[in-house]
C-alpha cells in the first residue's frame, strides 16, 4: 500500500506555482516538491498543518492506494 496525495490538484485550484503554494502552507519549496511527487510523506504534524491551511480533512488530501500486485513472471 502506498500513500498518495492530491496536493497538485489543490495547488492548481489555487492557481499557484510550487514556490507560492509551499509558502502558503508554511513549508520549504524542496519539502513541498518531494510531497507533491510522492517521493516523501509528511509527518502527521505537517499533514495536519496542511489540512488546516487548506480547510480540508486530512483524508481528502492524503489517501492510501493499493500497489499493483506482481505479475506471475515476477514471482518466479
Amino acid at each position: 500500500m502506498a500513500v498518495k496525495n492530491t496536493l497538485k490538484e489543490y495547488r492548481h485550484d489555487n492557481r499557484m506555482n510550487q514556490t507560492e503554494f509551499a509558502a502558503f502552507l508554511g513549508i520549504s519549496h524542496d519539502q513541498y516538491n518531494r510531497y507533491e511527487r510522492n517521493k516523501r510523506q509528511p509527518t502527521l504534524e505537517i499533514a495536519l498543518k496542511i489540512s488546516d491551511k487548506l480547510g480540508r480533512p486530512v483524508n481528502d488530501i492524503f489517501y492510501a492506494e493499493d500497489e499493483p500486485s506482481a505479475t506471475p513472471a515476477e514471482n518466479m
